[in-house]
């Protein structure tokens, strides 16, 4: 959520965007020949935005014997801003709304096969070789106001609102008996648009067994990674060196590794034994962040380590 930009959706609970699917080719033509008017083709695609809410409350007569009020339920609100975070980072790499309606989609499931035959942006799910259920996945995320990114509803703001409804709202007891209390109303509306899906990428099926990473013949973490960054059509001088393409139209995206701590432990195991020299310390946005090759390395512990296999 520090990286990614957020765009004012054009809808209160959804957004519509379009997507270019085809480019005009031009036409040879010769003397006394006409030439054919050329266009090129969009698709267009609905999003839809999630609603999380919780509250914060606190009996009246314990915080004021704290002490301190207003400290009191300020540690308190900590637990439901760290723990809003977590359910919108998961909800941003795993969020179904086939599953659960009222979230909002999220990353896994527009990136759910290595099929190329069933969906275009099955080439940029690599394979990483792990099957059954204990597999964990490495993502690649350009974020671009043109490629990957948040949204919040027309007409408000991004990010999380917090409304302080002093001791007028009472709290109850296991028994429905009511008391006074502090209460605190957090509302954050949000949703993920993937406008462009060539500026993503997925590592899945990193098996994180004796099988696999931790195993004699484990994948090449930083390989994989390689192949990752020439999956986007542009991208820095120091990780595809594709700055420019007959491909593609410049997209200007911030480039982000995301990675569990048990990825990220082999990671620093294989850059070890391999001696590489390219996974290092850099400063990112004010703060020192390991990189590869330019690009920060995240530890996002709401990746799962039990993922089943993408097939």
């Amino acid at each position: 959520m520090d990286d990614a930009p957020y765009i004012e959706a054009n809808e209160m609970a959804g957004h519509m965007f379009t997507f270019r699917t085809s480019i005009p080719a031009g036409t040879w033509r010769t003397y006394n020949q006409g030439t054919p008017y050329g266009k090129s083709t969009v698709g267009k695609s609905r999003v839809g935005l999630g609603m999380l809410e919780d509250w914060s409350q606190v009996d009246r007569s314990l915080a004021r014997h704290s002490g301190n009020v207003e400290k009191f339920r300020a540690s308190e609100d900590v637990a439901f801003l760290e723990g809003m975070s977590q359910t919108i980072v998961q909800t941003i790499f795993y969020g179904n709304t086939k599953v659960n309606p009222s979230t909002f989609m999220g990353l896994s499931p527009f990136y759910n096969t290595v099929n190329t035959a069933t969906a275009d942006n099955a080439a940029n799910v690599l394979n990483g070789g792990g099957t059954g259920s204990s597999n964990a996945s490495l993502w690649l995320i350009g974020w671009g106001e043109d490629s990957i990114s948040l949204l919040y509803p027309r007409g408000s703001q991004a990010g999380l609102e917090v409304e302080d409804r002093g001791d007028v709202v009472p709290g109850y007891d296991s028994f429905g008996n009511p008391f006074p209390a502090y209460t605190t109303l957090f509302h954050q509306e949000i949703g993920l648009m993937p406008k462009d899906w060539r500026y993503a990428s997925r590592l899945a099926n990193l098996d994180v067994t004796s099988a696999g990473l931790a195993g004699p013949n484990a994948y090449d973490i930083f390989a994989g990674i390689d192949d990752m960054f020439l999956l986007f059509p542009e991208f820095s001088a120091m990780t595809s060196g594709i700055t420019k393409t007959d491909a593609s139209y410049s997209t200007k995206v911030r480039g982000v590794l995301y990675a569990n701590r048990t990825i990220r432990h082999w990671m620093n195991i294989q850059a070890m034994r391999n001696r590489n020299v390219l996974l290092r310390l850099e400063d990112y946005a004010g703060k020192v962040t390991d990189n590869y090759r330019g690009v920060p390395v995240k530890t996002c512990d709401q990746l799962l380590i039990t993922e089943s296999q993408v097939v």
